[in-house]
């Protein structure tokens, strides 16, 4: 037998974590470091910083990751360091103090879902604008002292990290999450074990995991499919952020929807409103009204009333096929259960997540959140208009001027956003109060007292430090992706920090229309190589897996960025995360937006370059439609001039090189004799002293409690007090009006003959309508006016209501008596409606009966 050199096997390897143990001076690092509350505190990152700089900078500004890879010897030399313990012992105090506050009382108790939440970089459990919005609001409603718990996922890969081909291509990378580095805990039951929820699946049950993320005061629990005790396929649902099927997205929905309810019951959470981030969760009402039926003794008409009076439903998106749709015959498959748990029928239960059967037969996650929640919001006045007009059919008898659908401008967290030197500059000039004060305009006014020459040296500092930061992460990318190492050098020595540097960062989806700037590649080289006056360009961006034209959009800015008239002149950066935004949207000196109007629902990229005296150049669309000021940035204006999209990029694109010609860049480069840019900075001035207090999640958190969450908390209270008393009157009324809804008639309805009226005519109108056996007075008549625009459509004039004279017997006597105030040609038609004084709005009971005049 011939002994071989050698034999090996493969190597079957197992993991363990090695946790750091620090002396006891310093185990209040481990309470900081898994605390979110350093994210936006400059004196907790300080101090970890204070730890070790070079091991700081490798983690990536990570403090639990630190902890893990700063040496034994180095703690225990900071264990002795009587300087550094006093800091530590002042910041955790201060830390201390700001747990301790008690809720306020000004808003009720607020529960909220979300499929993504963006508060680090270093937790991969968003993707975008929606999730870091909402981190941005659970950091405020820390800051603001709410009593809110939020429930999302722990994905397993989250949203992929973004790499480059050679080519350009975007490549997809999923990197797994481990758990035991990230700011988590896991929730254990009273033995010590792990809680689980059991979320009811068809033929199965789905077991997940709950880890609770600190943000401050605020508590975001995660929940987590990917156990042992669940089938490969059930645990890949919370694998990955928008990821898969359309099947993997309903059970996705089933988990935060259903699964999130029954966690909160696990955890003893119990809350007086419940917000929906997005049509996403709507199917927390689907369990909440299963909960009353079966714990509160309700039917289901009761019980929808109850459930939808604490209900808040926000939408994001401004076009219907952006919604969640699920076709009839996967959504049974999954929810087939549910008609029985409710009391109704299958058919009953599909309706409530269809506007039209007849026209799609679909599910919509949507439809059903504006069938169970109360009030339903846009993200900006102009998406609240849009939202009224997409969600229209679903209230047929009603104009979308006259729908319940209202808006919260979104805004963005100011202490996460602002960086350290504008913090500073803010905390110096302005009142030592204003972080609990952010949208009081009058205290921003104090920008125009700082000097000029602080502005610009901020201004400068930030970015000269996003400029070493592009050098340093991207470096190692450029070379890999180059095939001429030469061009990278060249791509290093063109970054020129005295050029006006212009920042776009956003997803990639063809109607951001990232395209538009290279529509005239000959125009825009004379702009970027004006030696006297160098203008660069950053891009940077992810696109969706499944988008392949947003793909392209990628490749082609990365090809033309190689060419040798842009090279180092049009740049675009990799991997788009919170850690570059931050960088990209402090250091340029103007953030550039195009989108195709009216698609952007808000945006908030822009609000975060705001605050950091970065202008504003944008189509006016989404937030900047209002928070546009002359002289403190720039605008596209809001209306279109072509119906067909090419005609319309080509004419913005040439609107966009002539602003630059002749405005923006004569304008940055027009210098005193200290080389400052006195009018550039007096437009940085009027844009933070007069949009940036406006655009802040503290204003946007107040205006959820104002015209929603206040409303809800007394009115749900209202409906469930004395054993949900007026829930069941007010169910019994409803059912009383249905059944006898299409037995009213008309005895009679006359009005003044209007073919020969002038304006200032008063004009009369009576009728006398017949309810039947309905035996109630609760039925309103309107006449409504209405106009035809150019293109054919009806546009509400007026609604004027008539007046209830009498009742005798069955016989209901109406009145209207009034003056007409505007000439021209008009639509007229009566409408009767149901009318009760407990009702929220129209909408909460959209019947609509319209009726003929008998003249």
């Amino acid at each position: 037998m011939e002994i071989k050199v050698n034999c090996v096997n493969e190597p079957c390897w197992g993991e363990f974590t090695v946790n750091t143990k620090l002396p006891k001076q310093l185990e209040n690092l481990t309470e900081l470091a898994k605390n979110l509350y350093w994210v936006w505190n400059v004196n907790v990152k300080r101090l970890f910083r204070k730890i070790d700089l070079n091991k700081w900078r490798e983690c990536c500004h990570n403090p639990l990751a630190m902890l893990d890879i700063v040496s034994a010897e180095r703690f225990e030399e900071l264990a002795k360091d009587e300087h550094f313990l006093a800091e530590l012992k002042e910041v955790y105090a201060e830390f201390q103090k700001y747990l301790a506050e008690k809720p306020s009382k000004k808003s009720p108790s607020i529960a909220y879902f979300s499929m993504e939440y963006g508060l680090t970089d270093h937790l991969k459990i968003y993707s975008g604008g929606l999730g870091v919005l909402a981190g941005d609001y659970l950091k405020e409603a820390s800051d603001s002292n709410i009593d809110m718990a939020a429930i999302g996922f722990l994905y397993r890969y989250g949203y992929f990290t973004q790499k480059l081909a050679v080519d350009g291509q975007q490549i997809a990378d999923y990197e797994a999450q481990n758990f035991n580095k990230l700011p988590v805990t896991q929730v254990k039951d009273e033995y010590g074990n792990p809680l689980l929820v059991e979320v009811p699946y068809p033929n199965r049950t789905v077991y997940a995991s709950i880890w609770k993320v600190a943000i401050g005061r605020v508590p975001l629990y995660l929940l987590d499919a990917d156990m042992e005790i669940n089938s490969e396929q059930d645990r890949t649902i919370t694998h990955s952020l928008y990821g898969g099927d359309n099947e993997n997205r309903l059970k996705q929905e089933i988990l935060l929807g259903i699964g999130g309810i029954l966690a909160l019951k696990k955890l003893g959470i119990s809350k007086e409103v419940y917000h929906c981030n997005e049509g996403h969760a709507a199917l927390i009402n689907v369990q909440r009204l299963v909960d009353k039926i079966h714990d509160n003794g309700l039917n289901i008409n009761e019980a929808k009333e109850v459930v939808r009076a604490s209900s808040l439903y926000t939408v994001h998106t401004p076009v219907p096929a952006g919604h969640d749709y699920f076709e009839e015959d996967l959504f049974s498959r999954y929810m087939y259960e549910y008609p029985e748990k409710l009391g109704i029928s299958w058919n009953d239960f599909i309706d409530m997540g269809r506007a039209d059967k007849i026209i799609d037969s679909r599910f919509s996650m949507s439809v059903f959140a504006l069938n169970t929640c109360q009030c339903a919001n846009g993200v900006s006045y102009l998406h609240g208009e849009v939202s009224k007009k997409m969600f229209a059919p679903i209230w047929k008898g009603y104009f979308p001027e006259e729908l319940h659908v209202s808006y919260v401008t979104n805004g963005v967290h100011m202490p996460t956003w602002a960086t350290s030197e504008w913090k500073e500059l803010y905390e110096k000039h302005f009142d030592k109060n204003f972080y609990k004060e952010q949208s009081n305009i009058h205290i921003w006014e104090k920008i125009y007292d700082v000097d000029d020459e602080n502005i610009w040296a901020v201004r400068q500092e930030l970015k000269l430090k996003f400029i070493d930061f592009l050098k340093e992460q991207f470096r190692d990318n450029w070379l890999k992706n180059q095939q001429d190492p030469s061009k990278v050098v060249a791509v290093l020595e063109n970054i020129n920090p005295n050029a006006l540097l212009i920042g776009f960062g956003r997803r990639f989806a063809t109607y951001k229309r990232a395209h538009l700037l290279f529509n005239d590649l000959e125009r825009l080289e004379k702009i970027v190589n004006n030696p006297n006056r160098p203008v660069q360009f950053i891009y940077t961006g992810k696109a969706h897996p499944a988008d392949g034209a947003g793909q392209g959009l990628i490749k082609r800015i990365v090809e033309i960025s190689r060419m040798p008239q842009f090279l180092g002149k049009i740049i675009f950066l990799e991997n788009y995360n919170m850690r570059l935004a931050k960088r990209l949207i402090s250091g340029v000196d103007i953030w550039l937006n195009t989108p195709t109007r009216p698609l952007e629902a808000s945006g908030t990229s822009g609000e975060k370059a705001q605050m950091n005296g970065v202008l504003n150049f944008s189509v006016k669309d989404g937030w900047w439609y209002e928070g546009y000021r002359e002289d403190a940035g720039w605008a596209l204006t809001e209306h279109r001039t072509f119906d067909n999209q090419a005609y319309q990029d080509e004419l913005d694109a040439t609107t966009i090189y002539t602003m630059l010609e002749r405005e923006i860049i004569p304008l940055y480069f027009n210098r005193n004799k200290k080389n400052i840019p006195e009018k550039w900075i007096k437009w940085i001035k009027k844009s933070i002293a007069e949009i940036t207090p406006i655009y802040t999640t503290k204003r946007m958190i107040d205006d959820y409690i104002e015209r929603f969450y206040i409303i809800l908390g007394k009115r749900s209270g209202y409906l469930s007090a004395n054993n949900f008393a007026k829930a069941r009157e007010i169910a019994a009324w409803k059912k009383n009006m249905a059944q006898h809804w299409h037995s009213i008639e008309v005895q009679s309805l006359t009005i003044q003959n209007p073919d020969a009226a002038t304006v200032g005519d008063i004009y009369t109108a009576e009728a006398v309508i017949n309810v039947k056996d309905l035996n109630d007075n609760g039925i309103g008549l309107e006449l409504i006016t209405a106009t035809l625009n150019e293109k054919g459509n009806m546009k509400l004039a007026n609604v004027k209501e008539f007046d209830m004279v009498k009742r005798e017997g069955t016989l209901l006597y109406f009145n209207l008596k009034s003056t007409l105030e505007q000439g021209g040609t008009y639509k007229y038609a009566f409408r009767l409606f149901p009318k009760n004084a407990d009702l929220p709005h129209r909408m909460d009971f959209a019947y609509v009966k319209w009726v003929q005049a008998t003249h």
